[in-house]
């Protein structure tokens, strides 16, 4: 049988279509492929995002935190003209890698620094983010590390 043109254009574009779909069908198969969003909440925290800018612009005009590596875990030095007991808050560490090694822990002070324990962190890149209020006013601090 010989092949005109036409039917090798046919052929040509069935081949085509059919390479595409088996790229579809593996890769929303795969389990490696696997990816997900940040957040859970990701369209509700892209509305919220006006308010942290001002947060941290809040934290970088007068109040920023320091963040230091010991050997009981990371410590986190608040401004030292703040009252403690005013100071309240949530400090998160996100973990890029593994989703299931993030938490979230409160911020409540007795001194000016709160320290996060060794045994809550593994070594690797963390993303912390320190949301905190002093007398009605919002601040954030966010920052990478590697522990």
């Amino acid at each position: 049988m010989k092949l005109n043109w036409g039917t090798s254009i046919v052929i040509a574009f069935i081949a085509f279509i059919g390479f595409i779909l088996f790229f579809v069908v593996r890769m929303s198969t795969d389990y490696h492929a696997n990816h997900d969003l940040v957040t859970e909440e990701y369209y509700k925290k892209t509305l919220e995002f006006q308010d942290e800018i001002d947060a941290e612009r809040n934290a970088n005009k007068n109040a920023r935190i320091s963040l230091e590596k010991t050997s009981e875990g990371v410590r986190l030095q608040f401004p030292e003209h703040f009252e403690n007991q005013k100071i309240s808050g949530t400090v998160s560490l996100y973990r890029p890698s593994n989703k299931h090694l993030d938490f979230d822990l409160p911020v409540s002070l007795s001194e000016t620094h709160l320290l996060i324990p060794d045994k809550r962190l593994l070594h690797g890149r963390w993303d912390i983010k320190v949301a905190w209020e002093y007398e009605g006013e919002k601040y954030l601090h966010k920052e990478s590390f590697t522990y």
